[in-house]
């Protein structure tokens, strides 16, 4: 059975992928499960320490993956097919990985501190806890815009 190389390059990138999710995944239920048994005050430094590389992770992640979808756009050079091109991809993937490796560190996207504000402050929480404050934070900001609206008509 012969297999195109850019089909494996394909096969071994999602797996690589699934393995990145898979351990972010871990990570932060491994997070979750430890700040559900303690109350906020009880929460170390270091589980703090591990939600914020767990974000920076993922930022990490996203990134190589926006950076990845941007190269698909590039037309191929014709040098770099047959048994160049796996060599190529190796090397193209490495890159990419320290681009986004490098983007996350300068911390110019501020996604992972996004991520890691929204998640420490749901931590330990169950998603029906979660969904109710967001279902009364946004009644409170409608009942707002209601006082609003007709103060505006007076």
């Amino acid at each position: 059975m012969d297999f195109d190389s850019s089909y494996l390059s394909t096969l071994t990138n999602q797996a690589v992928s699934n393995a990145n999710t898979a351990k972010l995944k871990n990570t932060l239920s491994d997070i979750s499960q430890t700040a559900g048994k303690g109350s906020d005050s009880s929460r170390s430094s270091a589980e703090d320490e591990k939600l914020m590389d767990a974000c920076k992770q993922f930022e990490s992640y996203f990134i190589e993956q926006m950076y990845k979808q941007m190269m698909a756009t590039v037309p191929e050079d014709p040098l770099d097919t047959g048994s160049n091109s796996q060599l190529v991809d190796y090397y193209k993937d490495n890159l990419v990985k320290e681009y986004a490796s490098k983007t996350t560190d300068q911390e110019n996207l501020g996604l992972a501190k996004m991520l890691y504000e929204q998640m420490k402050r749901n931590i330990g929480q169950t998603p029906e806890e979660i969904d109710a404050k967001a279902e009364q934070a946004a009644a409170g900001s409608g009942a707002v815009a209601s006082v609003d609206d007709s103060s505006d008509e007076s």
